[in-house]
């Protein structure tokens, strides 16, 4: 199995030329305090590729940057795929690397959570075909920029994910009771404070601005729930599966929520 180190699939500014801050587009909203099109560098954007501003994102009006995480597409495109040289330095290279970038982002979305069932005791059945998965998707990053910008990720998301699907139901499984499937529900805004969804099938749900203060949600899948605005204050995340730090980015919390290992306490949750 290829080494796929957490550190590998976690963004690293240091050695990213600020993709995420030329190549995506974003329009004036409440998580944004001005227009830009794909290809424009930001105007916060520095030299050195570095943010400006930051320590100051969210009072400056850029609180979507901070429930942004690349998991590590950003430093592998630019060290990796483009050789360590950057589009300021080869123009003629931009365009190339602004599509590959969220391919890469997919790409290592994936990973992150192949490796994650395969670190699950649970998942043991699962595992020869679990790391064949996560070698494929693996070679796929080191494709070509022109391999790359072709490559369609939909198939590739649609092999993974029935395994994840069964790493799901094997983990779940373990929570000894068979929560009601809440999967892809519209539950926004809804007042599920102290609900008991241990073990919950959450896949895909729409839980914005949800009340989830106190909830039991251990063991819980959560590959694609919408946690933006949600209240986690005082919930129990222990174990929850697939679920990825930008979603408790955009979450609001405390320091009485139990996450999982692994996962860092958002700077703006409440103390």
């Amino acid at each position: 199995m290829p080494d796929i180190r957490e550190s590998t699939l976690r963004g690293d500014c240091a050695n990213c030329f600020g993709l995420c801050c030329v190549a995506l587009p974003f329009a004036r909203s409440a998580d944004f305090a001005v227009d830009k099109s794909s290809g424009e560098p930001c105007r916060n954007l520095r030299e050195d590729f570095r943010c400006g501003i930051h320590t100051r994102l969210r009072t400056s009006g850029f609180q979507g940057c901070t429930v942004y995480d690349c998991f590590g597409a950003g430093q592998h495109v630019s060290q990796v795929t483009f050789g360590g040289v950057s589009w300021r330095e080869a123009p003629e290279t931009a365009r190339q690397m602004y599509e590959v970038f969220p391919v890469v982002r997919q790409l290592h979305e994936l990973l992150r959570h192949l490796a994650e069932a395969l670190a699950l005791r649970a998942s043991r059945p699962l595992h020869a075909e679990l790391r064949t998965a996560l070698a494929r998707v693996e070679a796929l990053t080191r494709g070509t920029p022109a391999d790359l910008e072709k490559l369609d990720v939909g198939p590739v998301r649609a092999e993974v994910n029935p395994l994840l699907l069964r790493t799901s139901e094997l983990v779940r499984a373990a929570a000894g009771a068979k929560p009601k499937s809440r999967r892809g529900a519209d539950l926004i805004g809804k007042r599920l404070r102290g609900a008991r969804l241990r073990g919950a099938d959450l896949r895909g749900a729409l839980l914005i601005a949800a009340d989830l203060t106190g909830a039991d949600l251990s063991l819980a899948d959560l590959i694609g729930a919408d946690l933006r605005d949600a209240d986690l204050s005082g919930a129990d995340l222990t174990g929850a599966l697939f679920l990825t730090q930008p979603q408790l980015n955009s979450a609001r919390g405390s320091a009485s929520t139990r996450l999982p290992d692994g996962f860092d306490r958002p700077a703006h949750w409440t103390s």
